[in-house]
């Protein structure tokens, strides 16, 4: 079985590879299984302020499912339910993540790698991206739950210009349609990703698990109740606030705790 999901954890961060370059990190059915398992795992530690999702090498982010496999698990509809079950919980399981959560793009960025992408909270992305849904290529389709992290970044009409041309988009493109937060020289990528972690991860984390929560709430229909309101002030009472506003006033850098 070629293919493996890894994980490397310095101090706050930890990043997840989708290592199957041989196939341009395309995923197979075990590896969208551990790769649900791996950030279920990471969102549950408190000590984490930074998750970063990238593919094996410059070539690619990820290539989506595995089509070798297609004719073995996911040849009838009821298969399809069944493979699709395991990216889909990978899928969510990115998007509710509650710690913050960079994709570092190079390469191809297609079908399910970039509705992985677009479940993170930052894409950094490197000259060389490409990105795209060719699924209809396969006679397939985006299932609700697929299109559900593309749909959200951009939109209808840029989602249906995807699907229904089926055509990929470099990485400025990419950027001008809503899919990226920023774009970098090829040479500038690693510094870029490892700048953007550094400012995430030098920020309080309870601050950041707040804003990726209201965030997520504002989207949703319906008016807030008092004890959501309540929360937006709960910041006040944490050792990480103290921290702040003292070190502002010492003029030194804060260190965060997350308490």
């Amino acid at each position: 079985m070629s293919g493996r999901i890894t994980v490397d954890r310095q101090d706050y961060v930890a990043t997840i590879t989708i290592d199957n370059p041989l196939k341009r990190n395309a995923l197979t059915q075990a590896m969208w299984i551990e790769l649900g398992d791996v950030v279920l795992e990471l969102s549950n530690d408190e000590r984490l302020r930074c998750i970063v999702l990238r593919g094996e090498g410059s070539e690619a982010f990820g290539s989506g499912a595995d089509i070798d496999e297609f004719a073995a698990i996911r040849a009838s509809k009821e298969q399809g339910i069944a493979f699709a079950q395991h990216g889909h919980r990978a899928m969510h399981a990115v998007r509710d993540c509650p710690i913050p959560t960079v994709a570092a793009i190079q390469g191809a960025c297609v079908g399910g790698g970039l509705e992985l992408a677009a479940g993170c909270d930052l894409r950094i992305a490197s000259e060389n991206a490409r990105f795209g849904v060719p699924i209809a290529r396969l006679g397939a389709v985006l299932a609700y739950p697929e299109l559900e992290n593309l749909l959200r970044l951009t939109g209808p009409q840029i989602a249906l210009e995807l699907l229904l041309e089926g055509r990929m988009l470099g990485a400025h493109d990419a950027l001008a349609k809503g899919l990226l937060t920023r774009v970098v020289a090829e040479s500038a990528f690693d510094n870029e990703v490892a700048k953007t972690i550094e400012r995430v991860t030098a920020l309080a984390p309870l601050s950041a698990r707040w804003h990726k929560k209201f965030v997520t709430r504002l989207r949703q229909a319906g008016p807030l109740t008092p004890n959501e309101l309540s929360e937006g002030y709960a910041c006040y009472d944490t050792e990480d606030f103290v921290e702040g506003y003292r070190s502002y006033l010492d003029k030194r850098p804060a260190h965060f705790k997350g308490n």
